[in-house]
């Protein structure tokens, strides 16, 4: 019997107004597995992405998370999801332990402060836990978005653009996150426009244009020049 997809996305359209940011796209992401969303800018990544985190309705289409219809029980799945936005997300004037502490107590979580440290530190971030991040660097700003979507361990990890401006450092701490995450059993979801980094992370690929799923390949297939050459082809 072939396991159930803790992510099933069926005829999926997003629409704002006359745009169709999202034209009909059927996903299934599973336990244990990293799949990628690759694409351009404005292939419907980050749209998607905001709809698995129920931050946008869909305008049409089914999307269940772990058999749950976010529709219906929008606050059950958020529960049991770690989304990094692609931008903002942070209060300028809250330190990154603000942050954390914040997000622990909205999720009531015990003896969160160790894990939260760790995650601190394998990104960096352990000498500015206490400064406001209303100075943080582009990057800086993207590994903590890491740090906040992963520290309750979710069932459903979504990382939107999470390399985007990301020193080597935070590129290894963020595919570690990715590692830990597939190892206990969690779907994870990255979202990105760059390739070669994508193929790293996951296992598998769906590649997006236009709004559109145009491929789901295995990581494999899109590496090296031959890759490239493939993925260039799929979105002229």
């Amino acid at each position: 019997m072939s396991p159930q997809p803790v992510v099933d996305i069926r005829g999926l359209h997003v629409r704002f107004g006359e745009v169709e940011a999202v034209a009909g796209i059927d996903l299934q992401a599973y336990a244990g597995q990293a799949t990628a969303l690759l694409g351009r800018n404005g292939a419907g990544k980050s749209t998607t992405m905001r709809v698995l985190a129920g931050l946008v309705p869909p305008t049409a289409g089914t999307v269940e998370v772990d058999g749950l219809d976010i529709g219906r029980h929008t606050l059950a799945v958020k529960q049991m999801t770690g989304y990094c936005p692609d931008v903002g997300g942070l209060v300028p004037r809250a330190t990154p332990w603000e942050h954390l502490q914040l997000s622990a107590k909205l999720r009531r979580l015990d003896s969160w402060e160790d894990r939260a440290r760790d995650l601190l530190e394998r990104f960096e971030l352990g000498g500015v836990a206490h400064r406001i991040t209303g100075g943080f660097s582009h990057g800086m700003g993207r590994r903590l978005s890491v740090v906040l979507a992963a520290l309750h361990e979710p069932r459903l990890l979504l990382l939107d653009e999470p390399f985007d401006g990301v020193d080597p450092i935070g590129v290894e701490a963020t595919m570690d996150v990715i590692a830990d995450a597939r190892a206990r059993g969690a779907c994870t979801m990255v979202s990105t426009h760059l390739r070669e980094l994508a193929i790293q992370a996951c296992g598998e690929v769906l590649v997006l244009r236009g709004g559109s799923r145009v491929a789901t390949v295995g990581a494999a297939e899109m590496a090296g020049e031959e890759g490239a050459r493939a993925y260039r082809a799929l979105l002229d």
